[in-house]
């Protein structure tokens, strides 16, 4: 059979695709952009129907197209989400029913690095479901904007199920999937989730200046999401010899390519293409990257891998942070007694980049939180230490800078205090 013949030998459609994953199975889901709408809602419509129960959904990130099918509050408990970084979906569903948190949503630790070989090697996955782009003409789909843990699960899960897409854009790099690898296909075509930019916040702003002052020319980079990496990218259009080795692929990194402050000359690895393991943006961004040849998408545990990271020269990663103790070690997914988010990639890229040849990273918060009312700078955590206080390096609030290597447990804290809101300075200095 040619590759044509085989695709249409598994076309079929999203009800009978469906019908092939069997009640009381491990599924993985595609993150993020990636999540299969149609496919969702057909599976859905089965555990509303009775037909399939049991059903446990393994993921990172979820947003729309889950929330309006398989993570429906009126389908948990039929539906067991494994979710191993929480986004606003959970966060919504445990605001709306305290019980949900607990009860229904089953929150698993683990570094993104650590999900591919989680999946592949400890979980009996019956069933993958992901979107792709179309097939080319030698057959072999691209998984688009999230290789993320998803190409491993695609090839570790007994049956494979692809949603194929022609909006979701064809992206080179490693681990593309050939048509004799997929168990069946479905066509739909669905516009892709947007993610927007908001107006950034004085201290958001006072932050980007100080993180954008820290990265020179020829810096390799990583930035997470969020108003701060956007900032700071503003800042960045007049560097030169910027690369790009990160986990998440955004509109802001997309601007400094087409600029040109970034052309990945330094880079050890992979010179000349901006790393990545899964993208999200807006339309315009989503168009800019199919067939682009200046970016390269890889698996989460090669691109997150610490070792990988520091291969390249004067890395820079940005991550935030929701609380930091006077020691320096930072809760980045626990807040007000609940889990907020998840420990994602934030460490794999500290150690990756502090092991890097002239190498920072930077954790970077807002003093307060609560409209000012709370300090994020606390005597102790109140939740998981996501980056322990031996791997920080730098710590950023609106109120400066601190290096926190070689420092002394008190030399900490008096630097920590110092990037404190003044209103809480004076209640800080007296834990210590």
């Amino acid at each position: 059979m040619d590759v044509q013949e085989l695709y249409a030998a598994k076309l079929m459609s999203a009800e009978a695709a469906a019908q092939l994953v069997p009640s009381d199975s491990h599924v993985a889901m595609g993150m993020a952009v990636a999540e299969p709408p149609a496919l969702l809602s057909a599976l859905a419509q089965r555990v509303e129907t009775g037909s399939l129960s049991g059903m446990r959904l393994w993921y990172f990130h979820s947003m729309a197209h889950a929330a309006k099918s398989v993570l429906r509050r009126d389908l948990l408990g039929r539906v067991r989400p494994h979710c191993m970084f929480l986004s606003s979906v959970e966060r919504s569903l445990m605001k709306a029913d305290p019980s949900v948190s607990e009860e229904m949503i089953d929150f698993v630790p683990t570094a993104f690095s650590a999900s591919p070989q989680l999946l592949r090697e400890e979980i009996a996955l019956d069933t993958c479901v992901t979107m792709v782009s179309p097939m080319g003409k030698h057959g072999y789909f691209t998984f688009g904007t999230a290789n993320d843990y998803t190409s491993v699960a695609a090839r570790a899960a007994r049956r494979l199920i692809v949603e194929v897409n022609p909006l979701m854009p064809r992206v080179f790099g490693e681990s593309p999937l050939h048509v004799s690898e997929v168990d069946a296909i479905i066509e739909h075509r669905s516009p892709l989730i947007e993610v927007g930019e908001h107006p950034a916040a004085a201290e958001d702003e006072a932050i980007a200046e100080i993180v954008a002052g820290m990265i020179d020319d020829g810096a390799c980079l990583q930035m997470g999401i969020g108003n701060l990496p956007i900032e700071v990218c503003k800042r960045l259009t007049n560097r030169k010899d910027l690369g790009i080795h990160t986990e998440l692929l955004t509109p802001s990194f997309a601007g400094l390519m087409q600029c040109g402050a970034v052309t990945n000359r330094r880079k050890a690895t992979f010179p000349g293409r901006s790393v990545f393991t899964f993208a999200m943006g807006d339309t315009a961004f989503y168009d800019w990257l199919d067939d682009n040849q200046a970016v390269y998408s890889l698996p989460v545990d090669v691109v997150n891998d610490p070792r990988h990271i520091a291969k390249n020269d004067n890395v820079v990663s940005v991550n935030a942070t929701l609380q930091v103790d006077l020691s320096g070690a930072c809760n980045s997914e626990h807040m007000m007694g609940h889990q907020y988010s998840g420990s994602g990639g934030q460490l794999d890229f500290v150690r990756g980049a502090n092991a890097s040849n002239g190498g920072i990273s930077i954790i970077a918060c807002r003093s307060t939180a609560k409209d000012g009312a709370v300090s994020r700078i606390v005597p102790k955590l109140e939740g998981p230490v996501t980056t322990p206080r031996n791997d920080v390096h730098w710590i950023v609030t609106e109120f400066g800078a601190a290096n926190l290597r070689g420092k002394s447990l008190r030399e900490r804290a008096e630097a920590m205090i110092a990037l404190a809101h003044p209103r809480f300075r004076d209640e800080l200095a007296k834990a210590l």
